[in-house]
């Protein structure tokens, strides 16, 4: 019993006896000594490797066989030209000693067929196959065809049709061999090739000595030359452009961000164009909120470097594309870069600071009993809102505002209002008053300083609109949360503009907050009910 092994040969997969296998490889290791492994060698080896693989394709439908055997071996090398044969031969004109014995001045000719010629095609190359399938020349053929083509008003072009179709076109070296009758051996193949590239670079040699070359060479010269003066003259045009808006950019960017900074208004919020937006507010009118007056003017200068270098590194990149000067940039964007750097790393480290103040969190509860509960209903309104004409430059933060009043900025908040059954015959205004801290004492007497005010007028209960911060204080997530506890068997009425306080009222219907306003409501033992007018 042999060992057998599973090849690849030019895409095609065998099963090879272990002798067979080790003569096949040897054969072909010399193969590929003598041919070398450039490009020509390859296209010669594969062309090779086609042919053995159609052989040995060939033998297994005959012999009914899976498995290549050492006879097969032989065969192939018989007939392909064994290496001695083409090594000897090399260097010399000798013509097809591939077939041993048999070799002759025929130059081992073999049985023809028809293939189409892809190499010397008008159309569809049958006229060059038949050419040589005949041993005629292509053009005699085409004359022949162009005739009949009008003798039989249009019937050979079907017949060249058909042929075109049906004949199958030699692909591979061995291919045209066979289409010439010659035997597909490692000689031929190889000699067919070399022909093949031999004719390729004297019909190139040809075409680059012709006039009409020359001519379009030193035409596609001039276009090629004129194309880059063109183009040259548009990217200098476009340079100039866009350096120009870039110092446009870069001057206008930097006047506004320096007249915010020193002024303390921006310059852009009087521009017609962003008039009707209210979001725009000077940092430094902003930042005190939230910034610790120690660290503010560190993160100040930080802020500025962080974006004035970008600003003037437009700038500079703008003036240096219209002026074309020279300077040494390596220099400049170093230091630049490192200013930038130190800008932003300060920034991080002062805004994580920032953060300490925020670790603790501290709520103070206040119970108000209201006065004269000798009455049934207790009616709900709001305020005047004392800021609604100064909202043209406000900032909006979880409920926040910040505001201008009188040149001055005013951080306000909306408190939450809610209604929830009282544990007696009460009316009783629950006043949660939140804030965050460093500490817990830091965090309460922060909420000390919350300012809200809401007063009672007999059966009426008015309520501010805003909380607000004593004057320097800062926003560390200050909340105010108004709890009504209504006794049962009373009601309340919700003035419309209560609807700016109230934040998600229980009651019996599931009615939404903004639905509740106008209305009147009665504490019953299953919670708030609507009250209807005729009870």
């Amino acid at each position: 019993m042999k060992k057998t092994f599973t090849i690849n040969i030019s895409g095609s997969v065998f099963h090879i006896d272990e002798d067979a296998y080790g003569k096949l490889q040897d054969y072909l290791h010399m193969l590929t000594s003598h041919f070398g492994t450039d490009a020509d060698g390859r296209e010669i080896l594969q062309d090779i490797e086609a042919r053995i693989a159609e052989l040995f394709s060939k033998k297994m439908a005959e012999e009914e066989k899976d498995v290549v055997n050492e006879s097969w071996v032989d065969e192939v090398i018989v007939r392909m030209g064994k290496p001695e044969d083409f090594l000897e031969a090399e260097g010399e004109e000798v013509e097809d000693k591939g077939l041993g014995a048999e070799a002759d001045s025929t130059q081992g000719r073999v049985k023809r067929r028809m293939y189409r010629d892809p190499d010397h095609r008008v159309l569809g190359g049958v006229c060059a196959g038949m050419g040589a399938y005949f041993s005629i020349d292509p053009v005699v053929l085409r004359i022949i065809f162009v005739i009949l083509l009008f003798a039989s008003f249009g019937t050979a072009l079907i017949i060249y049709i058909i042929l075109w179709i049906a004949v199958p076109k030699a692909k591979t070296t061995a291919q045209r061999l066979e289409m010439r009758g010659r035997e597909a051996t490692v000689s031929n193949i190889e000699k067919s090739i070399k022909e093949e590239v031999k004719e390729v670079k004297e019909s190139y040699n040809r075409f680059r000595s012709s006039d009409s070359y020359n001519k379009g060479r030193e035409n596609v010269s001039r276009f090629g030359e004129m194309f880059y003066s063109v183009v040259k003259v548009f990217l200098k045009i476009v340079g100039v452009v866009l350096g120009a808006l870039m110092i446009l950019v870069g001057f206008l960017g930097l006047l506004g961000f320096l007249i915010s900074m020193m002024v303390g208004h921006s310059v852009l919020s009087s521009a017609p164009w962003i008039g009707h937006w209210s979001g725009h507010v000077a940092v430094p009118e902003m930042a005190h909120f939230f910034i610790a007056p120690a660290s503010m003017t560190v993160l100040m200068i930080a802020l500025a470097f962080l974006v004035a270098i970008p600003l003037l590194a437009v700038l500079y990149i703008g003036t240096k594309i219209v002026f074309r000067y020279k300077s040494n940039n390596k220099i400049i964007f170093l230091s630049s870069l490192g200013v930038w750097l130190v800008a932003l790393i300060t920034i991080v480290i002062v805004s994580v600071g920032q953060l300490d103040d925020y670790s603790e969190r501290t709520t103070v509860s206040q119970n108000v009993v209201l006065e004269q509960q000798d009455f049934h209903t207790l009616y709900l309104e709001m305020n005047d809102d004392h800021y609604k004409h100064n909202f043209n430059r406000s900032l909006d933060l979880d409920r926040m505002k910040m505001v201008e009043q009188d040149g001055e900025a005013i951080l306000l908040g909306r408190p939450r209002f809610d209604v929830e059954k009282s544990n007696n015959d009460d009316f009783v205004l629950v006043i949660r008053k939140k804030s965050r801290g460093g500490s817990e004492e830091e965090a309460g007497q922060k909420v000390q300083e919350i300012v809200y005010n809401f007063s009672q007028s007999d059966s009426t209960l008015n309520f501010d609109p805003y909380y607000t911060l004593q004057e320097g204080n800062r926003w560390l997530g200050q909340e105010v949360d108004l709890t009504l506890k209504v006794p049962e068997g009373k009601a309340i009425f919700l003035d419309k503009d209560m609807v700016k306080i109230i934040y998600d009222i229980e009651n019996v219907s599931n009615t939404w907050d903004g639905d509740m306003v106008g209305k009147y409501w009665e504490m019953t033992p299953d919670g708030l009910t609507m009250k209807e007018l005729n009870e």
